[in-house]
């Protein structure tokens, strides 16, 4: 029998089916209908609607599917994003989200649908990095649904976030580092060696080095661009954070070994002028060009390490031995977290806690010194 409405419930009635339905009017004398199984179900439609109403947003949201929605919204982003970022966003989304929920309405995903896909990607044996990715991307997509009026929440604030997983850091100790210098001694990248061990800088900034950012009288260089590789070739950009665009001061092992390097790249140049590309680039291959990270690692860091009899490390980790000698060396966190272009200081402490008790140690001395003289 049709249950009498109450005052102010909206128009819901059953329907000859055997199921419920209900509306709402919208603008320009439009109705938005609901159905549900039960009355109290789509009531409870008829009320989120109305409270959508209520806080500005639309009652009725257009229809679009996840996968047309993402493709949307990737292809607005490949106008901000870095080429390399942009390209792992598009890999990310085509080969998990748009196979677990491309053909589902936008409007109906919910925790759910992306909860299942976190726990599927953790059966094929993907790494928790993987899935923070993902979902760091999906909370920003469906955040930018939001403006677009096609959603009227974001489900990514129901999803349980993937716990971050921390890489293994691995750093040399002092005669580690010193050895592999020793080994690095007369190779064609011994400078970008010396540069990556006493500066802390990352691989595509090294890469990406020009010589108008090297001034050897101040004994400074500017990091102001980073070199990525992507699947159209080699594209030159914006360092990582704006904290990331900085000026480091150089030691005089880095200095002396930059100006080795210059006088090798000029007669080299000279030798090779008529195909030499002129990039300007600190850091070359043999024509002149920019380095294969690839061919970098395998051919010139690993033996090199090898031939030092120090642990196999990843070239990233060079830049974790600075930080951790110039820690340990008792430099204040903060002139290391400027050197390596941190986003803050936070970040650096968080990174080098190992760091503290020696740190710690050198604080008591410190303080014995003081009040015992």
């Amino acid at each position: 029998m049709a249950r009498r409405r109450a005052n102010g419930e909206g128009s819901i009635y059953p329907r000859k089916d055997g199921r419920w339905e209900g509306y709402i009017s919208l603008p320009g004398m439009e109705r938005k209908f609901f159905t549900g199984k039960t009355h109290a179900a789509v009531k409870a439609k008829l009320d989120k609607a109305k409270k959508a109403q209520g806080e500005g947003l639309p009652a009725k949201f257009e229809r679009k599917r996840f996968a047309d929605f993402i493709d949307d919204w990737l292809g607005e982003m490949r106008l901000t994003l870095k080429p390399k970022t942009w390209t792992r966003y598009e890999q990310l989304v085509r080969l998990y989200a748009k196979p677990a929920f491309g053909k589902k309405d936008l409007e109906k995903l919910q925790p759910q649908d992306v909860q299942r896909l976190y726990a599927q990607m953790t059966e094929a044996g993907l790494a928790e990095g993987t899935k923070l990715q993902l979902h760091s991307i999906l909370h920003k997509a469906l955040k930018q649904a939001i403006l677009w009026n096609l959603v009227g929440r974001n489900v990514m604030d129901g999803v349980i976030r993937p716990k971050p997983s921390q890489k293994d850091m691995k750093t040399l100790s002092p005669q580690q580092a010193r050895r592999f210098l020793e080994s690095a001694q007369g190779h064609r990248y011994e400078a970008l060696f010396v540069l990556a061990l006493t500066t802390g800088m990352r691989q595509g900034e090294l890469l990406g080095l020009r010589w108008e950012d090297v001034d050897p009288e101040a004994g400074t260089i500017r990091v102001q661009r980073s070199l990525q590789r992507t699947k159209d070739g080699f594209v030159l950009t914006e360092p990582k954070t704006k904290r990331s665009r900085r000026q480091i001061e150089l030691t005089e092992l880095a200095v002396d070994a930059l100006e080795r390097h210059r006088i090798n790249q000029t007669a080299e140049k000279l030798l090779n002028e008529s195909y030499w590309h002129q990039q300007r680039l600190v850091f070359t291959n043999t024509t002149g060009g920019p380095i294969e990270s690839s061919h970098l690692l395998r051919h010139c860091f690993h033996p090199l390490l090898k031939r030092a009899g120090v642990p196999q490390i990843r070239f990233h980790d060079l830049r974790h031995t600075a930080a951790t000698l110039l820690l340990g060396q008792g430099v204040h966190p903060k002139i290391v977290s400027e050197m390596l272009g941190h986003s803050s200081i936070a970040i650096t402490l968080d990174l080098y806690s190992h760091v503290t008790p020696t740190m710690q140690q050198q604080a008591v001395t410190a303080m014995e010194t003081a009040l015992r003289g």
